[in-house]
């Protein structure tokens, strides 16, 4: 992962998409408010913020609640970047299930996403595949 100083505009607006959606985050338990924001191809942008559940191991994770909405809505394919951002001092990466979850979208597309990871004070510019190195996907199964 590198540190990134030279965001663009539309990685500034993703990031903005990804803390907004943050403030509507529901973990009353964790108090770990998480968002991420999905830039497809076309310059859609989808977001998403955790959602817990009193039976922990029901909740979900920011990243997967966006991938679910782009998919009702109908993406199949041209993921270009992630933005993930969370309450904590560093930057904060997907976790293991939701780097699967986005792996399977950007599959669908053949892209490798960007995912930026964001702190309060910095973004890291990474890769989905950097991630999840031989990752399992749709392709895997053929």
């Amino acid at each position: 992962m590198t540190q990134d100083s030279t965001t663009t505009t539309a990685d500034e607006e993703l990031i903005s998409a990804a803390r907004a959606a943050a403030a509507h985050s529901y973990a009353p338990y964790s108090h770990y408010a998480v968002g991420a924001a999905l830039r497809f191809a076309d310059g859609g942008v989808v977001t998403g913020t955790n959602v817990e559940n009193a039976s922990y191991g029901l909740a979900l994770c920011a990243e997967t609640v966006a991938v679910a909405r782009a998919m009702a809505d109908g993406r199949r394919g041209g993921l270009e970047a992630v933005a993930v951002t969370g309450p904590g001092r560093e930057p904060i990466t997907p976790c293991g299930r939701c780097r699967q979850v986005l792996n399977e979208l950007a599959q669908l597309g053949r892209t490798d996403p960007q995912v930026l990871c964001v702190g309060p004070h910095e973004v890291r510019r990474t890769t989905l595949s950097a991630l999840l190195p031989d990752a399992f996907g749709p392709a895997s199964l053929t």
